[in-house]
């Protein structure tokens, strides 16, 4: 991945330690000051650097690495793998039961929002079903992964849905080049605007057409997105959803989404463009259902106050998915019983650094075979 770094302002002061820097980095600006900080990195100091826009990340350098690094929505698919499949499990995929091979996507931030890169297997714990379990596989590596668009198309976006647009090219353009993309769009229903491509000038012809009108089906074009997911080349799956309410339209229920979002092996990440005075209730709680509907999945909700700052965000996802840790382990409990097992991950950072927040999969589903 090619790594543009600056920084306009230094507010703290070159600290001794062993095997630790940090650093605030921002996409999108060169700076010389790189080359300053491999150099305090080498001398083993930590440096701490700044800067006035809050996409920024910070980045621990580690120690000598010691561990090798298209129709209507049919229902859940089930996360397990078994047969054939055994074989597609490696690092960079979600989390999925593998026979004996669970592998769950980690991102940690720090109290400022931003991503935190540069942490070792040793900073992380792991437990099922609140038992530690013994990492057995930690990776880092920017993998390909399939994502799909979720589109919000409704009458209320017509004021915003220039922006959103460019939001989603955005994101786009900043992703794993070998990144696969599908878009649905939704107002009354989902209807799917571009399948699977990687081709950035085809999802920008087709983005160009589209309209505003009508209402939200956001339900339905969640579940269309996470089933659309079966044909999928890659292990690691997410949806971008851009709404700026709730539904009012779906056919599925919400238990129902939740069931099938639960059961599924794909991160939501969600781009919330509300009203500060929503007139309905479904409205007022659009912004809960997608924030819970995130959180389950180890994915995050962004809330947009400004609509100049919507590229900014989209930027900011991408490179959070292109910057998670997999852990892998196999699990004590190895009985294909269908029953879900929680997962949850713990962190035990370097000395020095500032209280940090783990975002993952709540758990998953173990196989029935």
């Amino acid at each position: 991945m090619k790594t543009i770094t600056r920084s306009s302002s230094i507010f703290g002061q070159c600290i001794s330690l062993s095997k630790l820097l940090v650093y605030g980095r921002v996409w999108g600006v060169a700076a010389p000051a790189l080359l300053a900080v491999c150099w305090l990195a080498a001398a083993g100091s930590v440096a701490v650097y700044g800067q006035d826009d809050p996409l920024n990340k910070v980045h621990v350098t580690p120690p000598p690495a010691s561990t090798p690094a298209n129709g209507a929505p049919v229902g859940a698919e089930a996360p397990a793998a078994s047969g054939k499949d055994v074989t597609k499990a490696h690092p960079g995929g979600m989390i999925r039961m593998n026979v004996n091979l669970v592998l769950v996507p980690v991102t940690v931030t720090d109290p400022m929002n931003r991503l935190v890169t540069g942490l070792e297997k040793d900073d992380f714990k792991i437990y099922e079903n609140n038992s530690e379990e013994k990492i057995k596989n930690f990776s880092s590596e920017d993998a390909p992964v399939s994502i799909g668009i979720v589109f919000d198309l409704s009458g209320s976006m017509t004021s915003k849905l220039v922006r959103a647009r460019e939001s989603i090219l955005q994101f786009i353009k900043t992703a794993n080049p070998q990144d696969e993309f599908f878009v649905i769009g939704f107002n009354d229903r989902p209807e799917l605007v571009e399948d699977f491509t990687s081709s950035v000038e085809d999802i920008e012809a087709r983005l160009a057409t589209l309209k505003s009108g009508h209402r939200t089906a956001l339900l339905d074009a969640i579940y269309y997105g996470v089933a659309k997911m079966k044909d999928a080349r890659y292990e690691r799956k997410a949806l971008l959803v851009v709404s700026d309410g709730g539904d009012n339209r779906s056919r599925y229920t919400e238990g129902e989404v939740k069931s099938q979002v639960r059961e599924s092996d794909t991160e939501i990440y969600s781009i919330g463009i509300f009203d500060n005075y929503a007139a309905t209730p479904e409205e007022r709680t659009g912004p809960i259902l997608l924030n819970e509907l995130c959180e389950e999945t180890g994915g995050r909700m962004f809330r947009v106050d400004d609509l100049s700052e919507m590229g900014d965000i989209a930027e900011k996802i991408s490179t959070e998915l292109r910057n998670q840790y997999v852990i892998g382990y196999t699990p004590k409990d190895l009985q294909h019983d269908g029953k879900w097992r929680k997962v949850k991950v713990k962190l035990n950072p370097p000395q020095g650094l500032p209280p940090l927040t783990v975002h993952s999969r709540t758990g998953y589903y173990a196989p029935l075979q």
